[in-house]
């Protein structure tokens, strides 16, 4: 069902990513437009910061093209959510926008209050990244075991070129930490195509 999906795919993709300060987010949309550039795209990340506190709301935003992008504004139609935070789904409207058979990744044990918007045919998958962020990292991070999934899902970044800009990112914090996010990004990616399977 994957492979049938790259094949028709587009060359031009946007993600959104929500969650709150502290989670990682902008790390994760920085890493993803990293990877997408090694694999041979055009790609570009960044935030949009609300009250600058721990916990408090945050988006960031990746655009990934095989051509020039030309666009720098926020992302109002993204291919894919990214909710590294399932509370958010209850005061945020982070679906706002999603294409009509979008994709949404959500750091959650199982469905989430506000995760049922069978109307526009999104294709959910539900990640228990906090509980591996807990696993492989020793305290409940999502964001690698969630960049793990998005490419599982999508098929837009090759897992062996996110493993080597998680890998080159995280050098200067010692051999233990990326060894550690490595396996973050390899369960969730892991954990996506057997959420896939199951529901194909």
């Amino acid at each position: 069902m994957r492979n049938e999906r790259e094949a028709v795919r587009p060359c031009f993709h946007e993600i959104r990513f929500h969650g709150r300060g502290g989670q990682g987010v902008v790390s994760a949309a920085a890493l993803l437009a990293l990877a997408a550039f090694e694999d041979g795209y055009e790609s570009q990340a960044f935030p949009k910061f609300g009250s600058e506190r721990r916990g408090a709301p945050v988006e960031a935003y990746v655009r990934i093209s095989r051509k020039a992008i030309r666009s720098h504004n926020q992302i109002y139609t993204p291919d894919a959510v990214v909710i590294q935070d399932a509370g958010l789904l209850r005061s945020e409207p982070l679906l706002r926008g999603l294409k009509s058979g979008g994709l949404v990744i959500l750091n959650s044990e199982r469905r989430a209050d506000g995760g049922n918007d069978e109307d526009r045919n999104l294709r959910w998958l539900y990640i228990p990244a906090s509980r591996i962020g807990e696993r492989c990292l020793g305290q409940p991070l999502p964001n690698t075991a969630l960049l793990g999934a998005l490419v599982a899902a999508s098929g837009w970044v090759k897992l062996a070129t996110l493993e080597q800009v998680v890998a080159s990112h995280l050098a200067g914090k010692g051999e233990e930490v990326v060894k550690a996010n490595i396996n973050a990004v390899r369960e969730g990616h892991r954990f996506a195509l057997q959420e896939e399977e199951v529901d194909s």
